[in-house]
Protein backbone atom coordinates (compact mmCIF):
# COMPACT_ATOMS: atom_id res chain seq x y z
CA UNK A 1 0.00 0.00 0.00
CA UNK A 2 0.99 3.04 -0.90
CA UNK A 3 2.03 5.80 1.86
CA UNK A 4 -0.07 8.74 2.27
CA UNK A 5 1.27 12.06 1.45
CA UNK A 6 0.89 13.41 5.45
CA UNK A 7 2.32 10.22 6.43
CA UNK A 8 5.32 10.58 3.72
CA UNK A 9 5.75 14.16 4.77
CA UNK A 10 6.41 13.03 8.38
CA UNK A 11 8.72 10.44 7.50
CA UNK A 12 11.37 12.77 5.42
CA UNK A 13 10.90 15.14 8.86
CA UNK A 14 11.26 12.77 11.17
CA UNK A 15 14.28 11.32 9.58
CA UNK A 16 15.71 15.29 9.21
CA UNK A 17 14.70 15.77 12.81
CA UNK A 18 18.11 16.78 14.67
CA UNK A 19 16.91 14.55 18.24
CA UNK A 20 16.72 11.65 16.16
CA UNK A 21 19.82 12.22 14.51
CA UNK A 22 21.32 12.91 17.95
CA UNK A 23 19.81 10.01 19.54
CA UNK A 24 21.19 7.34 16.93
CA UNK A 25 24.77 8.89 17.48
CA UNK A 26 24.34 9.05 21.25
CA UNK A 27 22.49 5.17 21.27
CA UNK A 28 19.29 6.56 22.80
CA UNK A 29 16.32 4.58 22.16
CA UNK A 30 14.40 7.84 20.96
CA UNK A 31 14.12 11.47 20.73
CA UNK A 32 12.18 11.37 23.69
CA UNK A 33 15.33 10.68 26.39
CA UNK A 34 16.11 14.16 25.41
CA UNK A 35 13.20 15.67 26.81
CA UNK A 36 14.15 13.70 29.87
CA UNK A 37 17.11 15.24 30.18
CA UNK A 38 16.33 18.62 29.43
CA UNK A 39 13.97 18.48 32.54
CA UNK A 40 16.53 16.55 34.60
CA UNK A 41 18.67 19.25 34.01
CA UNK A 42 16.53 22.10 35.35
CA UNK A 43 14.68 20.61 37.90
CA UNK A 44 16.53 17.61 38.94
CA UNK A 45 14.61 15.47 39.36
CA UNK A 46 16.23 12.37 38.45
CA UNK A 47 19.56 11.47 41.72
CA UNK A 48 21.46 8.49 42.43
CA UNK A 49 19.72 5.93 44.09
CA UNK A 50 16.07 6.84 43.51
CA UNK A 51 13.29 4.33 42.71
CA UNK A 52 11.44 5.23 39.35
CA UNK A 53 7.93 3.92 38.01
CA UNK A 54 7.91 4.32 34.22
CA UNK A 55 4.68 4.36 33.01
CA UNK A 56 3.67 3.78 29.18
CA UNK A 57 7.81 3.40 28.45
CA UNK A 58 8.48 1.62 25.77
CA UNK A 59 10.30 1.90 23.42
CA UNK A 60 12.54 2.63 26.64
CA UNK A 61 14.08 6.03 25.97
CA UNK A 62 13.28 7.17 29.31
CA UNK A 63 13.81 4.28 31.27
CA UNK A 64 17.27 4.28 29.53
CA UNK A 65 18.19 7.86 30.89
CA UNK A 66 16.64 6.89 34.32
CA UNK A 67 18.85 4.31 34.51
CA UNK A 68 21.67 5.70 33.66
CA UNK A 69 21.22 8.72 36.44
CA UNK A 70 20.35 6.24 39.32
CA UNK A 71 22.78 4.10 38.65
CA UNK A 72 24.01 0.60 40.06
CA UNK A 73 22.04 1.71 43.93
CA UNK A 74 18.38 2.97 42.39
CA UNK A 75 16.16 1.09 40.77
CA UNK A 76 13.50 1.61 37.32
CA UNK A 77 10.64 -0.20 36.97
CA UNK A 78 9.16 0.26 33.43
CA UNK A 79 5.39 -0.94 32.06
CA UNK A 80 4.35 -0.97 28.98
CA UNK A 81 0.91 -2.73 26.70
CA UNK A 82 4.04 -3.01 24.41
CA UNK A 83 6.50 -5.10 24.51
CA UNK A 84 10.10 -3.42 25.56
CA UNK A 85 13.67 -4.85 24.79
CA UNK A 86 15.75 -5.25 28.30
CA UNK A 87 17.44 -2.81 29.65
CA UNK A 88 20.62 -2.78 31.99
CA UNK A 89 19.21 -1.70 35.43
CA UNK A 90 15.22 -1.52 34.82
CA UNK A 91 12.90 -4.03 35.37
CA UNK A 92 10.35 -4.37 32.82
CA UNK A 93 6.64 -5.10 33.64
CA UNK A 94 4.47 -5.58 30.09
CA UNK A 95 1.01 -5.48 30.61
CA UNK A 96 -2.03 -2.41 31.37
CA UNK A 97 -0.78 -0.52 34.36
CA UNK A 98 -4.77 0.03 35.25
CA UNK A 99 -5.07 -3.75 35.18
CA UNK A 100 -4.68 -5.08 38.72
CA UNK A 101 -3.06 -8.13 37.73
CA UNK A 102 -0.27 -5.85 36.46
CA UNK A 103 -0.38 -3.32 39.40
CA UNK A 104 0.07 -6.11 41.45
CA UNK A 105 2.98 -7.31 39.15
CA UNK A 106 4.71 -3.90 39.85
CA UNK A 107 3.97 -3.75 42.95
CA UNK A 108 5.30 -7.40 43.78
CA UNK A 109 8.85 -5.82 42.24
CA UNK A 110 9.02 -2.93 44.88
CA UNK A 111 7.78 -5.03 47.70
CA UNK A 112 7.44 -2.90 50.49
CA UNK A 113 9.68 0.29 48.93
CA UNK A 114 8.04 3.53 48.05
CA UNK A 115 9.03 5.16 44.88
CA UNK A 116 10.95 8.33 44.88
CA UNK A 117 9.78 9.62 41.31
CA UNK A 118 6.80 8.13 38.77
CA UNK A 119 7.52 9.53 34.82
CA UNK A 120 4.90 9.16 32.34
CA UNK A 121 5.16 9.98 29.04
CA UNK A 122 2.08 8.69 27.77
CA UNK A 123 -0.03 9.46 24.86
CA UNK A 124 -2.37 7.69 22.93
CA UNK A 125 -2.95 7.04 19.38
CA UNK A 126 -3.53 10.31 17.79
CA UNK A 127 -6.64 10.03 15.82
CA UNK A 128 -6.07 13.97 14.13
CA UNK A 129 -9.25 15.10 16.25
CA UNK A 130 -8.70 17.51 19.10
CA UNK A 131 -12.23 15.89 20.42
CA UNK A 132 -11.06 12.60 20.35
CA UNK A 133 -8.00 12.98 21.04
CA UNK A 134 -7.62 15.19 24.04
CA UNK A 135 -9.94 13.54 26.08
CA UNK A 136 -8.16 10.53 25.64
CA UNK A 137 -4.68 12.13 26.52
CA UNK A 138 -5.62 13.44 29.85
CA UNK A 139 -7.71 10.42 30.77
CA UNK A 140 -3.80 8.74 30.66
CA UNK A 141 -2.58 11.76 32.83
CA UNK A 142 -5.20 10.83 35.36
CA UNK A 143 -4.59 7.11 35.24
CA UNK A 144 -0.95 7.73 36.08
CA UNK A 145 -1.66 10.29 38.81
CA UNK A 146 -3.47 7.57 40.14
CA UNK A 147 -0.82 5.32 40.28
CA UNK A 148 1.53 8.23 41.61
CA UNK A 149 -0.38 8.35 44.57
CA UNK A 150 -0.26 4.93 45.30
CA UNK A 151 3.46 4.31 45.15
CA UNK A 152 5.30 7.39 45.76
CA UNK A 153 6.80 8.29 49.25
CA UNK A 154 5.90 11.54 50.76
CA UNK A 155 8.22 14.19 49.33
CA UNK A 156 8.34 11.81 46.17
CA UNK A 157 7.99 13.38 42.66
CA UNK A 158 5.71 13.28 39.41
CA UNK A 159 6.61 13.97 35.83
CA UNK A 160 4.08 13.47 33.50
CA UNK A 161 3.05 14.59 29.94
CA UNK A 162 -0.26 16.90 29.39
CA UNK A 163 -1.59 18.43 26.40
CA UNK A 164 -2.73 22.18 26.84
CA UNK A 165 -7.13 21.74 26.01
CA UNK A 166 -9.96 20.16 28.08
CA UNK A 167 -9.74 19.02 31.56
CA UNK A 168 -6.01 20.73 31.99
CA UNK A 169 -6.55 23.24 34.09
CA UNK A 170 -8.71 20.64 36.32
CA UNK A 171 -6.46 17.83 36.53
CA UNK A 172 -3.58 20.78 37.38
CA UNK A 173 -5.91 22.32 40.52
CA UNK A 174 -6.31 18.55 41.43
CA UNK A 175 -2.34 18.01 41.45
CA UNK A 176 -1.82 21.29 43.15
CA UNK A 177 -3.59 19.44 46.21
CA UNK A 178 -1.51 16.91 46.38
CA UNK A 179 1.83 17.98 46.01
CA UNK A 180 3.88 21.22 47.35
CA UNK A 181 4.76 22.31 44.20
CA UNK A 182 3.96 21.90 40.38
CA UNK A 183 5.72 23.39 37.32
CA UNK A 184 4.67 23.22 33.82
CA UNK A 185 7.85 22.87 31.39
CA UNK A 186 8.16 22.88 27.58
CA UNK A 187 11.38 21.41 26.23
CA UNK A 188 13.53 22.71 23.42
CA UNK A 189 13.46 18.81 22.33
CA UNK A 190 9.53 18.97 22.23
CA UNK A 191 8.44 20.08 18.63
CA UNK A 192 7.37 23.52 18.57
CA UNK A 193 3.57 22.89 16.87
CA UNK A 194 3.46 19.97 19.55
CA UNK A 195 0.39 21.07 22.08
CA UNK A 196 2.49 18.76 24.28
CA UNK A 197 3.78 20.14 27.76
CA UNK A 198 5.11 18.48 31.07
CA UNK A 199 4.28 18.87 34.39
CA UNK A 200 6.60 18.51 37.17
CA UNK A 201 5.27 18.10 40.84
CA UNK A 202 7.46 17.99 43.76
CA UNK A 203 6.92 17.08 47.37
CA UNK A 204 3.76 14.26 47.44
CA UNK A 205 1.30 14.94 50.23
CA UNK A 206 0.02 11.74 50.41
CA UNK A 207 1.54 8.60 51.49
Amino acid sequence: MAKSGSSGRWLQEHERDPYVLRARREGYRSRASYKLLELDARDKVLRSGAVVLDLGAAPGGWSQVAAGRVGATGRVIATDILPMDSLPGVDFVQGDFTEQDTLDRILGILGNTRVDLVISDMAPNMSGMKAVDQPRAMHLVELAMEVASQVLKPGGMFLTKVFQGEDFQRLLTELRQSYGSVASRKPEASRARSRELYWVAKGFRGG
